[in-house]
């Protein structure tokens, strides 16, 4: 179940570098830095707080990875983003640890908080940010430097 968690958190973080990379600047930046995960839903349950608490999710241009609190990578995945509609639409594909999976979505920012929202196999891309059948959302907080 951890690992389900971790890794369905793995290939939303992964959608997240993709929104930062498309824009000429100032939009995908917005998404670029360090978060803690503030709460998480699979399949419209609450993930427990046990499976993320700790984790430091980094977005880069392009790229976007997981480590739990010991820096244990426990996901990684390349991104591109389309900042033209609200919410933005993310497309992820995993580097690790299922290389070559895609998951596609939304995410927004919100000023520090940034909220994301992903189909996992077999699952319908989502519109919002709630996590219905087959699909996981996470909240993420902006971290101070």
């Amino acid at each position: 179940m951890l690992r389900t968690c971790i890794l369905s958190l793995a290939a939303v973080l992964l959608a997240l570098p993709a929104a930062v990379g498309e824009d000429k600047g100032d939009k995908k930046d917005q998404l670029l830095g360090k978060y803690t995960v503030v709460s998480g839903k699979r399949d419209k349950q609450d993930l427990p707080k046990k499976d993320f608490e700790d984790s430091v999710v980094v977005i880069e241009k392009g790229k976007i990875y997981g480590h739990d609190k010991n820096k244990k990578e426990f996901f990684g995945a390349t991104y591109e983003l389309n900042t033209s509609s609200k919410p933005w639409k993310i497309s992820m594909v995993s580097t690790s640890p299922k290389k070559g999976e895609k998951a596609d979505g939304v995410i927004e920012v919100d000023g520090d908080t940034v909220r994301l929202a992903y189909a996992l196999a077999g699952g319908k891309t989502p519109t919002g940010f709630e996590a219905g059948e087959k699909q996981q959302s996470f909240v993420l907080k902006r971290m101070k430097k």
